[in-house]
Order: structure tokens, then sequence, then C-alpha cells
């Protein structure tokens, strides 16, 4: 009994930041109607300008060290007149990020997520099925570089649908009236983890045949003359 005690105490001194809120989310992700389950992880964004349109190219800035799709499902929420969110419904997002640098250290998670997104083309209405599958897939010239399926759905989440909600608009700058949110819940396949590395001209195509038509963004690298100079400091008048 001992010697189990502390071999359970060896492996949780030994799990990540990550795994231990994974644990969290596939513990009490899903809480029973009327209960407030475990936070989710979830970081910020930004306020929309770094969204671009399907068909549209999704920019690498001069100082990333990667460009990696991210396949997940998306929420859009409105917030009407007294700043209650209704959800409007649904679509297939690539939420892109950065992810050396997220590996580089946990802490930069944050950075690495602050990098332009995409959603639709098309809006799901209604009923979510609780189950989905959808094909990740990155082009080269008219050929597949690479391409893996991928499941999202509630079946296939740790957290409910529900909670992620709660936790997110349980926040009063979140429910400001007439503002629009766009959350990504997730994903669980990336290109990344198989050493794909795109170049400029790439695709990226994501689709949910639920959805209807993918969403689809080639890949356009910036240059560092792109890049923002310096602060200078304001003269004092």
């Amino acid at each position: 009994m001992h010697a189990a005690a502390q071999a359970q105490r060896e492996d949780d001194a030994n799990v990540t930041d990550s795994m231990r809120m994974f644990r969290m989310g596939l513990e009490g992700g899903k809480p029973a109607a009327g209960q407030v389950g475990a936070q989710p992880e979830w970081f910020y964004k930004g306020d929309g300008s770094i969204v671009v349109a399907p068909e549209t190219a999704i920019s690498v800035p001069a100082f990333a060290e990667d460009a990696g799709e991210e396949p997940e499902l998306v929420g859009l929420y409105l917030n009407d007149a007294n700043g209650q969110p209704h959800r409007i419904g649904y679509a297939v997002g690539n939420e892109f990020s950065d992810h050396i640098t997220e590996r580089a250290n946990y802490l930069w998670l944050a950075h690495s997520k602050l990098r332009a997104c995409s959603y639709g083309p098309e809006l799901l209405i209604g009923e979510l099925p609780q189950h989905l599958e959808g094909t990740s897939r990155i082009t080269r010239e008219g050929q597949t570089l690479w391409e893996k399926p991928f499941l999202t759905g509630e079946a296939n989440m740790a957290h409910s649908l529900a909670n992620l909600e709660h936790h997110h608009f349980k926040y009063a700058q979140f429910r400001a009236p007439g503002d629009l949110h766009v959350h990504f819940f997730g994903t669980a396949t990336l290109s990344f983890a198989d050493q794909i590395k795109v170049q400029e001209g790439d695709r990226f195509e994501i689709e949910l045949p639920a959805f209807g038509r993918a969403l689809r963004n080639p890949v356009a690298f910036e240059s560092h003359d792109n890049q923002a100079e310096q602060p200078s400091a304001m003269a004092v008048l």
C-alpha cells in the first residue's frame, strides 16, 4: 500500500501542467445539469482583427518559429443588448499556432496563439452532432503533402460545451452588449507532430462533411520589413 502511494506521489510530481489540466477535464469537464465543472484551459486570441476569411492567405509573422494548422470546431456567439450571450451556430476553424514557441516554454502558450486564424465558410445552425469526423490536409503545388483524420463533437471532448461556455461567459468583460465571440474548442491532430514544415504558397484544407464546404487558406510569410518599429519616447508638452 505504501509503495503504491509513493509511486503515485512520484507520478504526480512528474506530470506536466498540461496533463494535469487534461486530467481535470476528463474527471470534471462534463458536470451534471445545474452543476459547474472543472475550469478549462483557454487563452485570448485578440479582438478579431486577426481573423482572415476563407480562401484568404494566413500570414506567418517574420518572428514566428512555426506555422502550423489546428483543425477545430468553432462556436459563434452574439451578446444581446442586455449582455446575454446567444449561440448563433458552429463552423469549421483553423486556429493556427506557433508550436515551437508553445513547446519551448508553457508560459509562452498565449504568445503562440496570437496569430492569424480563420473559420467558415459554412455555418451550422441548430443541434450539433455528438460525433464528428473530419480531415485536415496540407497541399503543395496541387499535391497532398500531409493528411490526417480528426474527431470533434462533444463525444470526443473532455469538457461539455455547456461547461466551456459557462467558464467563458462568467467574466463580465466577455458579456459586453453587441460583442461577437468566436470560440475555438481545441484540437488533437497536428501536422507539426509529423515534422511537417509549411512553405510559401502551401494551403491548409480542413473539412467536416457535416458542415458542407471545406475551409481553405493558403500560407503567406511576412518579411522582416513588415515588423513594427520599436516604440519611441513621447515628447512631454
